[in-house]
């Protein structure tokens, strides 16, 4: 992504089963799509695994966040029936015997529904997000904890190093649990409530050492050791190869091989960690909605286009003031992005630009809502776990399951950051040349609450651009018709309506069918479009729902079907006008919907690869980054870019200018990139907790080399830097570049062949859809991209399309 992440990430899948679901918090890919702001993080996000290492989340995400951009099992349907013959065969919910007979525990209160009547533990095709209360939260999830932890010891009892008599049943009990967390996890991240949290918070604990106590099963690690030194080993396919590898790696980085003091140690650790990050994540989340400034006096907000007063206004009615109108007030500015940046970008009043700023970067850093102890604890902790694992730092066991090494990593990043500097230090120049011809007194002493705005005004200047003009020409039902389109012509396939199948938790979200060309269906997705700072994470992701699983197939023939959500944050329809987006908010959606595609279009029948589970997490964001750079192509564009009141098509000088400004500030976008990447990196490498350098300091020290104007010295961005320390990009920042290098390669076959040859794009998308997005994780990510490209990756592709070739050749 080339974006500022904001807080989430997209829960990453690993290859683990625990990973999966210890992160399935984390991985909701968590990204915001900022191309010209330099103030949000990253996001979408974004993956999560089974087993995978304790440091997924997915998220907001990319991740796929929720957690973030979860790649994770997560939300897997509960199909202990066995009556329905297809996927899904019904919405009833009938009793699920398996569960029925889980006995509650003494905690539960009387006033608790019973378990036979708890949403949670019903027998279901889609998760019953509309039914779900608090209430069935503590025994819902406790009762479904009863009942696997029997299963796991009569699996443990019984386990054979063979396919049916381990994998299979191991994957049934984290699927059910995956399921089951996956749904309150996730009406936390869109419907947040001080009830809902107390009651996670509550169990989480127990889901943490259930899951520890699963990836730490010695029976169950011997066992995949044993089919991996049995003679049948090479007659498995790649699939089951990787996923026997990959439980053996997790299980090691669970702490299987500990001593019982060490791994008691761990498993404190373990706890702990989860207890930050949630702690941390709330934190941002309050800090941001705590943040208000009423303003009354039109002149105080000039320059702020209709639409964001608009916003303002609706965000003043629904604070009381019953009377506000766009024209006349009054206005409620907000850190939600949408608000946040339409003042960093638009507003002339440079004190309140600066307020906002100043409020933006500091949050979450004071009084109770301060992140700074949190953050030493959680680096601390994670140093102590890596040394409890015989590492030397955090960084080496987060590398452990990905493409990349540490130095490998660092290489990357110096590379691009010297192809970036001296092109971010000539954007700053231009600012202040620009400023200057337009008599603003700040011209020589530009701040960052300056930046945007005179990039914005330089943008317009320059390409004739205004992005809130723009606006009209891409609402969001013909972005969506357009973003279909791509795909039937690309993948093969249709996206149909699929409203009133499956339960919403709010009215606003929508729910789709995709079926293949022969009309039958493959997979499922809910969309939940729009900002709703009250109860909503900030940011953009995907989610699992429900994988791809033959294991866990209805009719014991053809495999479940997958199921996925995505999840942004974009400007909500005002009045009687649509949704209409900046080109960034379009951005996003191709973004967010390339995570979804590669989760729903997976051939994959072994659940625990299949989709985006088991994918390295610097490999999973090759298909959402790819899908941006369709954004820019002209049939699609234009396909999506219709007046919402007259029609007309977006004139073709405009796309001209669009295109021509694709490059604007790229020095600048890539540093703030690579800040968050770098200082990530430097926090789990070298970084001492409790040591003479505070995470302030590595920041700074950091951004000595990836910002040309330095930070605030109050500037507490890592307080909000939700991604690594409560997502699942700790030590995994750099991924967004490690993955942009290999989807601006792949884009680049589809240049190679000819853009404007619909017959060798198709057939290009074809060879797309049958690798990338159908293998998932039975393949390591390497052959995967080899398959598709008929070589290895190469960074000519991102240097070109961010026009800084040219400078990387003479570094």
């Amino acid at each position: 992504m080339k974006r500022e992440l904001e807080i989430h990430v997209v829960g990453k899948r690993r290859g683990g089963l625990l990973g999966a679901l210890l992160i399935v918090n984390m991985l909701m890919a968590t990204r915001m799509s900022l191309s010209s702001c330099s103030l949000l993080l990253k996001h979408t996000c974004p993956p999560p695994r089974l087993f995978a290492p304790k440091h997924l989340r997915k998220s907001h995400p990319c991740p796929l966040w929720s957690s973030s951009f979860s790649l994770c099992l997560h939300k897997s349907t509960i199909t202990t029936s066995s009556s329905s013959s297809s996927f899904p065969p019904s919405l009833s919910v009938s009793s699920c015997s398996s569960f029925s007979s889980a006995p509650s525990m003494a905690a539960t209160s009387a006033s608790d529904d019973s378990i036979h009547s708890n949403p949670l533990l019903q027998d279901f095709d889609f998760p019953p997000f509309d039914v779900v209360e608090v209430k069935h939260v503590r025994p819902g999830i406790r009762s479904l904890l009863k009942k696997l932890e029997d299963d796991l010891v009569e699996l443990e009892r019984t386990v054979e190093p063979s396919w049916p008599k381990l994998v299979e049943p191991l994957e049934k009990i984290v699927d059910r649990l995956s399921v089951v967390w996956g749904v309150i996890n996730h009406l936390k991240a869109v419907k947040d409530s001080a009830e809902l949290r107390s009651a996670i918070e509550e169990v989480q604990p127990e889901k943490v050492k259930f899951l520890l106590r699963v990836g730490q099963s010695k029976p169950l690690y011997d066992a995949f050791k044993a089919i991996q030194d049995s003679s049948d080993w090479q007659s498995l396919s790649d699939a089951r190869k990787r996923i026997v590898e990959s439980q053996i790696k997790e299980a090691v980085l669970n702490g299987v091989s500990l001593e019982d003091d060490k791994k008691d140690q761990f498993n404190k650790i373990q706890q702990e960690l989860e207890k930050l990050a949630q702690k941390f994540d709330e934190n941002v989340l309050d800090a941001t909605k705590k943040f208000e400034k009423l303003i009354t006096d039109k002149k105080e907000i000039e320059g702020l286009p209709a639409t964001a007063l608009g916003l303002a206004a609706q965000t003043a009615v629904s604070k009381g003031h019953e009377n506000a109108t766009a024209e006349d007030g009054p206005w409620v500015i907000t850190l939600d992005a949408p608000s946040f940046l339409s003042v960093m970008q638009h507003a002339r009043n440079r004190t309140l630009r600066e307020e906002v700023y100043r409020a933006y970067v500091t949050r979450a850093s004071n009084g109770d809502l301060d992140n700074t102890s949190i953050i030493d604890q959680i680096l601390k902790l994670r140093l102590e776990k890596a040394k409890l694992l015989g590492y030397n730092n955090y960084a080496e066991v987060s590398m452990a399951t990905k493409m990349a090494t540490v130095e490998k990593a660092e290489e990357l990043l110096e590379k691009l950051r010297s192809a970036s500097w001296d092109a971010a230090v000539q954007d700053v120049e231009d600012l202040k040349t620009f400023s200057k011809k337009q008599g603003a007194l700040e011209a020589d002493d530009l701040n960052h609450w300056d930046i945007n705005f005179w990039s914005e005004r330089l943008r317009e200047s320059k390409f004739d651009i205004n992005e809130e003009e723009l606006r009209p020409y891409f609402s969001l039902p013909k972005v969506m018709n357009g973003l279909f389109n791509l795909a039937k012509t690309l993948f093969g396939i249709e996206v149909e309506p699929a409203d009133g199948l499956a339960p919403v938790w709010n009215n606003d979200v929508k729910f789709y069918c995709v079926k293949d060309s022969s009309g039958s269906p493959i997979a499922y997705f809910y969309f939940d479009p729009y900002s709703r700072p009250a109860e909503k994470r900030g940011g953009a992701w995907m989610d699992e729902v429900v994988s791809r699983s033959r294991v866990l197939s209805r009719n014991g023939t053809s495999a479940r079907l997958p199921v996925a959500h995505m999840v942004c944050n974009q400007t909500p329809p005002v009045g009687s006008k649509p949704s209409l987006m900046t080109f960034r908010e379009v951005e996003t959606v191709f973004h967010e919907f390339g995570h979804a595609l590669q989760h729903m279009l997976t051939n994959e029948d072994e659940g625990l690869v299949a989709g985006i589970r088991g994918i390295e997490w610097d490999a999973v964001e090759l298909p959402s980054q790819f899908m941006e750079n369709w954004c820019y192509h002209r049939e699609t564009l234009m396909s999506i870019a219709k007046h919402y009141e007259t029609g007309e098509s977006l004139p073709e000088g405009i796309y001209l200018k669009l295109l021509a400004a694709r490059t604007f500030r790229a020095g600048s976008l890539s540093l703030r990139q690579l800040r968050f990447a770098c200082v990530d990196l430097e926090l789990h490498t070298k970084y001492v907790p409790g040591g003479s350098e505070s995470i302030y300091d590595v920041d700074r020290r950091v951004s000595e080399k990836t910002q040309v104007i330095p930070p605030l010295p109050e500037d507490r961005f890592l307080c909000g830097f939700s991604h690594i320390f409560a997502g699942g990009y700790a030590a995994g920042y750099y991924s967004y570049k490690w993955a942009e290098v290999l989807s601006a390669d792949a884009f680049s076959a589809f240049e190679d062949v000819g853009l404007d040859d619909s017959k060798a794009v198709k057939e290009t998308g074809k060879k797309f859809r049958e690798t990338i997005l159908a293998l998932g994780g039975g393949k390591a990510p390497l052959e995967v991209f080899v398959a598709f490209r008929g070589r290895e990756p190469s960074p000519e592709a991102l240097l070109r399309h961010n026009g800084l070739l040219s400078v990387t050749a003479s570094a």
